[in-house]
């Protein structure tokens, strides 16, 4: 397995200066995000990142996938194919898909008129990705299902561990759907390790941070460098190679002191920590 930086670690970086940055620290790989593409420009950033000689460890994000009116839903499927062809043009691994949580629930602002038909929320996933799935493999693109901590079921992800998007996953074939571990959303569930296993060769992807403890009153951010927080990423790790998964590992952190921080220095930081603490990790005593 090989380090990659996910772009959200450095936002302040744009494309071309986080693509600069893995350059210049050693960084085989990145994770992008499709505002910063667009921002950057598909084309420039496809130029970019061969030139750099980088992967594309993945694209971020699809997905939002539960709106409850016809319109909505179909306009959410628009964009889920568009973010395939972006991933395919991008030869990224996979497209993390992050699939929504209760429709009308929007994250960070107050509740309004909303729905609490959670069944019905993740019917509409299922529905979806039986649209989504042939078109991305039509594409060579695999999608990654991604179990967000359940703090987040409300506004962002109703599938909420590794055992519920494998039930999804395991409807397609391995190389249209995979799912996403993560050690921020997955590291609590008594059964990860199980479902680690059971996963295999459906692991898209391996992203990394740690969880902090307080969480900040804004939970989105509370990724922090690995550690800095709760998680022992040895036995996670351990679990993820067992697997066979040997992709490559994103560092994927929201947190707000590490965006005001100097990108180079987070860097610097993340190759250390991954290297004592996710690459050669030793057990937590």
């Amino acid at each position: 397995m090989s380090l990659s930086l996910n772009q959200w670690t450095t936002r302040r970086w744009s494309v071309a200066e986080a693509v600069d940055g893995c350059v210049r620290h050693g960084v085989e790989a990145i994770g992008l995000w499709r505002q910063e593409v667009a921002a950057q420009g598909l084309d420039e950033t496809i130029a970019l990142v061969e030139a750099a000689g980088l992967r594309v460890s993945s694209l971020c994000r699809g997905g939002f996938l539960t709106a409850d009116t016809s319109a909505a839903f179909a306009a959410a499927l628009d964009d889920n194919r568009r973010a395939v062809d972006e991933a395919a043009a991008l030869g990224a691994s996979c497209l993390v898909m992050v699939v929504g949580g209760l429709p009308g629930v929007t994250p960070g602002e107050p509740l309004a008129a909303f729905s609490r038909d959670l069944a019905g929320a993740r019917a509409r996933v299922a529905e979806a990705l039986a649209a989504l799935a042939p078109y991305a493999g039509e594409r060579g693109v695999r999608l990654a299902l991604e179990p967000l901590h359940p703090v987040y079921c409300p506004d962002r992800a109703v599938l909420s561990t590794l055992g519920q998007a494998l039930d999804l996953a395991e409807r397609y074939p391995v190389e249209q759907v995979g799912v996403v571990v993560d050690t921020f959303h997955v590291w609590w569930d008594p059964q990860v390790f199980e479902q680690i296993a059971r996963a295999g060769d459906r692991i898209a992807s391996y992203q990394v941070c740690d969880y902090l403890h307080p969480l900040p009153a804004d939970v989105l951010l509370g990724r922090g460098m690995m550690g800095d927080g709760v998680i022992d990423f040895a036995p996670i790790t351990e679990a993820v190679r067992a697997a066979g998964y040997t992709g490559d590992v994103e560092v994927e952190i929201f947190n707000a002191a590490v965006w005001a921080a100097d990108p180079d220095e987070v860097v610097t930081t993340m190759k250390a920590r991954y290297a004592s603490l996710v690459e050669r990790p030793q057990r937590a005593v």
